[in-house]
């Protein structure tokens, strides 16, 4: 004689089911961007490698050091760049994973931060391809000593600039980071303005770590995470006016 699930076994069943089908539609919307990029992964890593190379003396190249890295780099360029890029399904799926046990005013507030979340992601890759990058190497370009070649793997190029993309990517994430904070009630917009000092000093140790140990590139880090930061300030203000009248009501 079998024996009928729990109310409570069924619940938990059911999530554990709906989460194992978000997951799956997740990695499938990974993997179908990754199947589409697959085919041109040579000539994206191709155009990837343009900023250092415009930076090179005529003739210079990026070289590769382990036999098979002609093969297997660009492929895992097309992946992380399928990641990326299939992004806003994932967020999309883990969205509606939770979006169920919220209330109304917390889904109001869930979605502008997810919207924004992955718009400053992609802002600060951006950032750091268009602006970042050609400066970084025009540096090390300069301050390449005479008589050296500069001629860089062909891997150890694509992990300093997936670096440098995550830096500014998750940098450009301050204004979510500070707007949560804010809302969850851990801090207040008194608090955030007297920790300005403290934020400025970790910016630019933030920025020196990460950056190459030139000036320039550091304050092209540290000056929009400040930034950015009086941004979440803003934000967290207006949240907080507009979470008053709802209060007294």
């Amino acid at each position: 004689m079998s024996v009928a699930p729990e109310p409570q076994e069924e619940s938990v069943l059911s999530h554990l089911v709906e989460l194992r089908n978000r997951l799956m539609r997740a990695v499938l919307a990974v993997l179908a961007v990754f199947v589409l990029l697959l085919p041109f992964a040579q000539t994206i890593y191709s155009a990837f490698a343009q900023p250092l190379l415009a930076k090179l003396p005529a003739g210079g190249q990026i070289i590769a050091i382990d036999v098979a890295s002609p093969f297997f780099v660009p492929i895992k360029l097309a992946f992380v760049l399928a990641a990326m890029l299939a992004m806003p399904m994932v967020l999309y799926q883990l969205w509606a994973f939770v979006a169920p046990g919220l209330y109304r005013h917390e889904k109001r507030l869930a979605v502008p931060l997810l919207v924004s979340a992955t718009a400053l992601f992609y802002l600060g890759c951006a950032f750091a391809w268009f602006l970042v990058l050609p400066v970084v190497f025009g540096f090390l370009a300069a301050v390449t000593p005479e008589g050296v070649a500069m001629m860089t793997d062909i891997s150890r190029y694509l992990d300093f600039v997936l670096v440098i993309f995550l830096a500014f990517g998750f940098s450009f994430e301050v204004p979510v980071a500070v707007v949560i904070l804010a809302v969850l009630g851990w801090v207040s917009v008194e608090q955030l303005k007297a920790a300005r000092s403290y934020v400025i000093v970790g910016a630019f140790v933030i920025a020196a770590i990460i950056t190459p140990p030139d000036v320039i590139s550091q304050l092209m880090l540290a000056i929009p995470m400040c930034l950015l930061y009086e941004l979440g300030i803003v934000a967290a203000r207006v949240l907080a006016r507009d979470k008053a009248p709802d209060a007294e009501g």
